[in-house]
């Protein structure tokens, strides 16, 4: 079976990556795009060879019935796609990170969440890099030992990949539940209204514990460490290490480390060509979930909501200056409340 896929949002890059996917997915075929700008659309489609084109996605899920759908919007309007997808009968969504900005935004999406049908997916393709792949199995096959520490960053801010570093935590560690949060947060220069909406503060450090006695440890934004010395570029410095009671493993964009029992091995990869299968790895996941039910996502929505939840207190621990749970209130207005605290240092 040929699955039926479509794009909604294709005006900026992230899109082409979808996009050029496509060459290695072998069970779907992108036949339909929707965005608002009539040029950028034509552009994308004649660049892609796609002819059905919209400019409003849902006469696109009327008329196309695409059985997946990208969505690359703007946070503040995915729930609204997410709803109007799931009344039209669309099979499976991947939605672009982060899932949503505000504790308002995560309340709304875990409502639709217990009720709705189709299949969500966030799109954190790093989980399905070929080398990130090869480590997180050695993690789960005990090759370490008993996990003890797992050190993540990112030198973008929370919005923007740190949701990339918090998702590989749980990548790499998926029994692990918080059992208290305990953050600083500082700078306001990202929490500027802007076209994205994408609000987050400039550095961001937590402490996480799980109530296994494991621990992780977040940085994010221009706190976290450079993977690449010498190169100013904040969007190239991803990184994850996870230190087991017989050794450790330690991925970064462009290369990889092991030590186990005292046997060190380590290599270099490419980024980009990592990525690119990472995003259709992460495609053909999602029609696995389609076609079984029994074959969930490891990036669902309910995984998703998890990991914003934790987010949602780690900007609780930094603003009020305390630890948190899973189990506290969640702060209205959170985003508000950070912009004024920061911006008055």
């Amino acid at each position: 079976m040929t699955y039926k896929c479509g794009i909604i949002g294709v005006s900026g890059g992230r899109a082409n990556g979808h996009a050029d996917a496509y060459a290695h997915i072998h069970r779907g075929a992108l036949a339909c795009i929707a965005t608002r700008n009539r040029a950028n659309l034509d552009a994308f489609g004649e660049r892609w060879n796609v002819d059905a084109r919209y400019t409003d996605y849902r006469e696109m899920f009327e008329r196309e019935k695409p059985d997946l759908v990208h969505v690359n919007t703007p946070p503040d309007v995915r729930l609204e796609v997410m709803q109007a997808a799931d009344a039209a009968g669309i099979g499976a969504l991947i939605i672009e990170k982060p899932l949503a900005i505000q504790a308002e935004d995560y309340l709304a999406i875990r409502d639709f969440a217990s009720r709705a049908k189709v299949k969500v997916a966030i799109n954190h393709q790093l989980q399905f890099h070929p080398r990130r792949q090869q480590l997180q199995n050695l993690v789960a096959d005990g090759a370490i030992g008993a996990v003890r520490l797992i050190d993540a960053s990112a030198r973008m801010n929370m919005a923007y990949q740190g949701t990339h570093a918090l998702q590989s935590i749980a990548g790499f560690y998926p029994q692990g539940r918080p059992a208290s949060i305990f953050a600083q947060v500082s700078g306001a220069s990202g929490l500027i209204q802007g076209r994205k909406q994408h609000f987050a503060p400039d550095a961001t450090m937590a402490a996480i514990r799980c109530s296994d006695g494991a621990s992780a440890f977040l940085r994010c934004g221009l706190n976290a460490p450079y993977v690449l010395a010498g190169d100013e570029r904040t969007n190239v410095h991803k990184r994850i290490a996870v230190y087991g009671t017989d050794g450790y493993v330690h991925w970064t964009m462009w290369g990889w480390e092991t030590s186990i029992r005292g046997r060190r091995e380590h290599g270099s990869h490419n980024y980009p060509d990592e990525d690119i299968l990472g995003q259709a790895a992460m495609t053909e996941a999602a029609f696995d979930w389609l076609e079984d039910d029994g074959k969930c996502h490891p990036l669902n929505l309910d995984a998703a909501l998890l990991d914003f939840h934790i987010l949602l207190k780690v900007y609780m621990s930094g603003l009020h200056r305390r630890a948190e749970t899973l189990t506290s209130e969640l702060q209205p207005g959170l985003i508000g409340a950070l912009r004024q605290e920061l911006e008055d240092e």
